[in-house]
């Protein structure tokens, strides 16, 4: 999509009028640039983040059910031990699975805070992690999750009033969790209302989304799109196409739509770190990894990058240096390469929580192999920073590879 185009479907999204689908589906022009949608980042910071992750009580809150004030003082353990680690991002998920971690109108209060889903928590923890952020010095990205509706597969323990009861026809159980269903046009406009919600009501640096899209391969099941597919894939013969037409359109509309609803705010996107082997498609990765986002998540993340739909990408380069499937050195490299003359930011994303695990492949059994990971960064001005899963273990740090990161690479800036 040529940058023409990209305005004139921008245009459309913010007049509540439907976007060209076919323009996005078929054009396969050079990107955008990212500085015509925020005005360039040259001068920006490097990114030194971290992933808060409140899905399952992973990081926080460390269990459902805790007091406003326990739930508070542990966020704000969080932001100081950010500080103390010289981080200045942290990346706070604030919509785990279609509910909130703020007063919504769209949505009900996360159960991850009460362990009741709808119960109110007495307090407001994205407001609090915003204001609290910005007093540190840190930048606070809302991290949400598109279209994951639960972890279970039961609709009917979801909040009465959740949307997923009101509206039975957009979920589709898959894996044991429950999804909303991405080729359906409602759901992708109710998912950025929910989400843009957020971002009107706090001074948010950016809006954050990881890797899920349509759901990661399960052996034996098939994702139920069938009537949406009947309904609204004309035109689009092969199913993976249309597919992926649905997340880009969630990709460009939401782009557009932020920068409409508050100036400044950044738009990130956080992909599994292979978009294709080249085994597959010449343009990829020399990597031989089970999934590929194009063909398994059905998440283009290539073209988003080269057409500037984002404003940083942040890879999951979650595998030591020479693993044999996905080696980080030759992973980084290709991602410096999609990203170089488009403006997009790239900011690796770090398996931290891989450092000590003894199931984990020899180098991660060396403390320095993320230090290492940063060494090799630094070779390319295309990199602009990591981020690093997650919380628990910059704080808690057992095998000292946070430390030793901190040592060789923050605390002389």
């Amino acid at each position: 999509m040529s940058r023409r185009a990209f305005g004139a479907a921008a245009a459309a999204v913010v007049s509540g009028l439907a976007v060209d689908s076919q323009a996005v589906a078929q054009g396969r022009g050079e990107p955008g640039r990212q500085g015509d949608r925020h005005g360039g980042h040259g001068g920006r910071r490097e990114m030194r983040g971290m992933w808060l992750a409140s899905v399952d009580n992973r990081d926080w809150p460390s269990a459902p059910g805790l007091g406003a004030a326990e739930q508070r003082a542990e966020l704000i353990g969080y932001l100081d031990a950010a500080v103390r680690r010289r981080l200045n991002t942290v990346i706070f998920q604030a919509r785990p699975a279609a509910d909130a971690l703020w007063p919504s109108p769209y949505e009900p209060w996360s159960e991850f805070l009460t362990g009741v889903q709808g119960q109110d928590p007495g307090w407001d923890p994205l407001g609090t992690a915003v204001e609290e952020a910005h007093r540190r010095g840190l930048e606070l990205h809302a991290w949400f999750n598109p279209y994951r509706v639960a972890i279970h597969g039961d609709v009917s323990r979801l909040a009465p009033s959740h949307p997923a009861r009101r509206h039975p026809e957009w979920v589709v159980p898959y894996g044991g969790k429950l999804y909303y269903n991405p080729g359906i046009p409602q759901v992708r406009r109710f998912v950025q209302d929910a989400m843009l919600d957020a971002v009107r009501r706090y001074p948010v640096d950016a809006v954050h989304w990881d890797d899920y899209f349509y759901p990661y391969p399960v052996a034996g099941e098939e994702f139920d799109d069938d009537e949406a597919y009947a309904r609204h894939g004309g035109g689009f013969p092969d199913r993976a196409d249309w597919r992926r037409h649905n997340t880009d359109l969630l990709v460009c509309e939401m782009a557009a739509r932020i920068p409409r609803v508050r100036r400044g705010v950044e738009f990130g996107i956080s992909p599994f770190g292979v978009w294709r082997n080249s085994s597959t498609d010449p343009r990829g990765s020399d990597t031989a990894a089970g999934v590929q986002t194009y063909d398994d998540l059905y998440a283009d993340t290539r073209t988003w990058v080269r057409r500037g739909w984002i404003d940083y990408v942040v890879p999951q380069l979650y595998w030591n240096i020479g693993f044999q499937a996905a080696d980080y050195a030759r992973l980084l490299p290709w991602w410096a390469d999609v990203v170089r003359g488009t403006g997009v930011r790239l900011c690796p994303g770090e398996a931290l929580y891989k450092a000590g695990d003894p199931a984990q492949p020899a180098p991660w059994q060396d403390p320095a192999e993320l230090s290492r990971h940063l060494t090799l960064a630094s070779g390319f001005p295309e990199a602009r920073g990591h981020a690093f899963f997650s919380a628990k273990e910059v704080v808690l740090d057992p095998f000292g590879a946070m430390a030793r990161v901190v040592a060789d690479h923050y605390e002389r800036s």
